[in-house]
């Protein structure tokens, strides 16, 4: 039994499976694909259950894995002891329909015992007490003594999740030895003592729980294999937890390094080092695979863990940012297994920085009004927890982390009361704010079926009018100058969704014309048309004609489908932590929000903005078919995060450029959308960057306004030809640096008239040469100038100087060289001569500057000076 790396032990196993017929794919990503079942990867099969289940053909019927996982359950029990720990990695071999319990357990025993050369004496096999079959294969197949075979109950070695596949297990124990164990001569797996280490499970998937108690034997068996790589690699090298092995031991001697302690010496710096060791690591890896930081989902999950990390570096002592780092040490440890943390680098390290700095503005004063609330013990109040929370931005579980250290408990349900009152709130301000809000104010549309969009397809349809509102109240009819709501059977008038804006137009009758100026659509699924009578009377049950403006539909499909691009691009270019954060497309322009922490470089922007054309010039068919979400999920078609679909959704699927579930409008053929070309891109809030682009005609009047904005120019600028508009701005720019210099020839030759007649005012004080002067539509720079040339030639001067220009009184002091050495200084002279004017100021002891408000203390400000030497010179 050799020490052996984590690294290596990874991929000996990879490789032995390998050779064993298996295809090593590589680990999936944390964020789980098409599963609402869990928020991030937890197990290693976690990321394949469609493979067991069928509704996913596997790559190969034979497949081996080392899974990046996170568990958070017990987060606030992570650094309290060594086994507690977020990120985890699950080295799997899997069959499906292919191998079974024979050469599973042939192939588990070979690795540990044969490759590994762990002794057969210290491991020790267990089975499902009913499993009769693998018993036998243990005993007479591998040769493994009865004595240390171990037979344990359904609720040790028997695998199921609620009804469909499951089956019985067989796991393998390490035996670590007597000094771990109880002392009982019955000690063996499935005791509660430390002696024996479960390393290795080999699920069997045989059977079909019906969910009545009966269980059908599955056509197709299948293996379903995990073991913990750093459990495995405690046992490979010899130490008690995952904080001592080699990669994860590394990662918290840093931490040590950082922070100037030692581990070992204090139970509670421990504590810290060991939280800050492995939510490093989670993080990393979180956002690696494209987690932020927010206030929900998984991105709350990676949030928790940076804060938690940085206020455990508090604890130690650490009072800078640093986990930015740290995460250098994490990658360099992992990079021969993931190598793409290396590519990611440096967003990992700017989206930790980014977070810490974030939680470095509330930190401080959250834990000191904490500090305070726990002095007295006992328990703290939801109340208090609360404003922590609400008003200062203090995340609960570290209150409950701290709380738990001080041995206090907390009132959580009062907690989660005003949190959930905080929510109704919030979720009835916004419905206020809705435009959709009409139903509030009393309006009724009772009995009014949900309308009939035909505008995928049409552009106008023959409708009926099932109601009319105006002034909020449903009328029967609606005359010319009216403003109204109009309801239609049907319509091909898009409501405003999904950050598309709704379509205007005409609905006309034969005595009438109503100009709808937007579209709507209320929770019931019924198309409100804003709209203003221009002629005629429009009445219920009339029969009209709507038609959309299309011309300005055509140009929001265009906006539309180029937003779906930009995402695309943006993903490629930047990588697949980018979301949609927000979006509006209306006939004007795409505006298109995402998450990202840092402003794009000019190079990203031109790679995202050729990105899109190239998708444009291509001229690929645009596809919106209607299917159900199970089989759009299997196409890979992205979802708006937090969005709500129903059974059926519509795609909008771009060859293999572009996949998303959309319901907004799109153009057939990507060669319509012309040309694309980004605007602006800008920052929107934290995490979150805003780009602004245009389309077709958009484009067009873009580059008409920049033509004529260079042709005026020219014309201003008398030049007949904008082609060498270029080469007259340099011409010009070196034209205007001459006449700077000019300019301050002149200035400088008019700066030393004034100080001639400035030096005939001088006064002789103690050894020093005292120069005051009130100089009229002087600029800063100028009696600074002043200040600076007499200084230098007299190092006895002591100057002070008071410029007015317009309402603005600038004052300027100077100090020469012997004047500084007695104490008199620049700084001081101007700061009070300021005051006497309503102003302030200072500066350094040789020259300095202030303003002030009254003109009229100038000359008391200046009389000043006298008094202000003359004390100074005669100490």
């Amino acid at each position: 039994m050799k020490w052996t790396s984590l690294n290596e032990l990874r991929e000996k196993y990879l490789a032995f499976f390998e050779s064993k017929g298996h295809l090593r794919l590589g680990s999936f990503s944390l964020v789980p694909n098409n599963d609402k079942s869990l928020l991030l990867i937890n197990s290693g099969m976690a990321p394949m259950k469609k493979y067991f289940t069928g509704e996913v053909t596997p790559p190969s019927k034979r497949v081996t894995t080392c899974q990046k996982c996170i568990r958070t359950p017990d987060l606030e029990r992570v650094g309290h002891t060594a086994r507690h720990g977020t990120y985890f990695e699950m080295l799997g071999n899997f069959s499906f329909g292919d191998y079974f319990k024979e050469q599973a357990i042939e192939w588990a025993w070979e690795f540990l015992n044969k490759t590994l050369e762990i002794p057969a004496d210290r491991l020790w096999p267990s089975v499902y007490e009913e499993d009769d079959e693998a018993y036998a294969i243990w005993r007479d197949k591998i040769g493994v003594p009865e004595a240390h075979i171990v037979k344990l109950g359904k609720a040790d070695n028997f695998w199921e999740h609620g009804t469909g596949p499951c089956g019985p297990c067989s796991e393998i124990y390490f035996d670590r030895g007597e000094k771990y164990g109880c002392g009982s001569e019955n000690c063996k797996p499935g005791c509660d003592c430390d002696r024996y280490m479960e390393i290795w499970n080999n699920v069997f998937s045989q059977f079909n729980n019906m969910g009545d108690g009966t269980y059908t034997e599955l056509e197709n068996k299948n293996i379903d294999t995990g073991m913990g790589l750093e459990r495995l690699a405690c046992i490979m090298q010899g130490v008690d937890n995952m904080f001592e092995v080699d990669t994860v031991k590394n990662i918290l001697n840093k931490v040590c390094e950082i922070s100037g302690k030692s581990y070992g010496s204090d139970s509670k710096t421990d504590i810290s080092i060991r939280a800050i060791t492995d939510h490093a690591r989670a993080a990393t890896f979180m956002i690696s695979d494209g987690i932020i930081p927010s206030n929900e989902g998984r991105g709350y999950v990676l949030r928790r863990l940076i804060r938690r990390a940085c206020r455990h570096g508090k604890l130690i002592g650490i009072n800078r940012p640093f986990l930015s780092e740290l995460i250098n040490t994490v990658i360099n440890e992992n990079k021969s297994g993931y190598p793409e943390l290396i590519e990611k680098q440096e967003l990992i390290k700017k989206v930790i920085s980014f977070e810490e700095a974030a939680f470095a503005k509330t930190i401080d004063q959250g834990l000191n009004i904490l500090a305070k609330l726990t002095k007295s013990g006992g328990e703290l109040s939801g109340e208090d927890a609360f404003k922590l929370y609400d008003t200062y931005g203090f995340p609960l579980d570290l209150t409950k982390d701290i709380l738990l250290e001080n041995n206090m408990t907390l009132d959580e349900e009062k907690f989660n009361e005003l949190m959930a009152k905080q929510r109704e709130m919030a979720r009835e301000s916004r419905k206020s704010a809705d435009s959709e809000s009409w139903k509030s104010d009393g309006i009724s549309l009772d009995g009014v079926s949900a309308t009939d969009f035909v505008g995928y397809t049409e552009n106008s349809a023959e409708a009926k009018i099932v109601a009319i509102l105006v002034d909020g109240e449903t009328t029967s009819a609606a005359s010319e100058g009216s403003k109204a709501i109009v309801v239609l059977d049907k319509t091909p008038f898009y409501a405003e969704s999904g950050g598309q804006v709704g379509d205007t137009g005409v609905i006309t009758t034969q005595n009438a014309k109503v100009n709808v100026l937007n579209t709507t659509k209320n929770g019931d699924g019924v198309i409100l048309h804003f709209c203003s009578v221009l002629n005629g009377t429009v009445t219920v049950g009339e029969t009209v004609g709507a038609n959309i403006d299309v011309a300005r539909r055509e140009a929001i499909r265009r906006n539309h489908t180029a937003a779906h691009l930009l995402q695309a691009a943006l993903r490629n270019v930047l990588g697949n932590h980018v979301e949609q954060a927000g979006q509006l497309v209306n006939e004007n322009t795409v505006r298109f929000d995402f998450t990202h922490f840092s402003a794009l470089s000019a190079e990203e922007l031109a790679k995202v903005e050729m990105a899109v054309n190239d998708v444009c010039l291509a001229g690929i068919t645009v596809e919106n078919p209607e299917m159900p979400i199970e089989e759009a999920k299997k196409l890979g078609a992205m979802a708006l995060f937090g969005e709500k679909y129903g059974s059926v959704v519509r795609v909008v699927k771009i060859a293999d450029k572009s996949v998303e579930l959309c319901g907004g409008t799109h153009v057939n053929n990507t060669g319509k959308l012309g040309l694309f070309r980004i605007v602006s891109e800008s920052s929107v809030a934290a995490g979150v960057r805003r780009i602004e682009a245009v389309t077709g005609y958009n484009v067009l009047n873009l580059i008409n306004n920049k033509d004529n904005l260079i042709n005026e120019t020219a014309a201003h600028l008398k030049i007949g030809n904008p082609l060498i508009l270029n080469n007259r701005a340099k011409q010009l720019m070196e034209e205007f640096k001459e006449c700077e210099k000019k300019i301050e020839k002149l200035e400088s030759q008019i700066a030393l008239a004034k100080l001639s007649d400035i030096l005939n005012n001088k006064q002789l004080i103690g050894g020093f040469v005292l120069i005051t002067a009130k100089l009229d539509n002087s600029n800063p720079d100028e009696i600074r100038s002043i200040c600076e040339t007499v200084k230098a030639e007299n190092e006895n001067a002591v100057i002070l100087l008071a410029s007015v220009s317009g309402e603005k009184i600038t004052l300027c002091a100077a100090s020469g060289a012997n004047a500084i050495k007695k104490g008199i200084k620049a700084g001081e002279l101007v700061s009070a001569a300021a005051k006497i004017c309503g102003g302030n100021g200072g500066g350094r002891p040789e020259l300095a500057m202030a303003g002030g408000k009254d003109a009229s203390k100038i000359a008391e400000a200046l009389a000043f000076a006298t008094e202000f030497l003359t004390e100074k010179a005669g100490k």
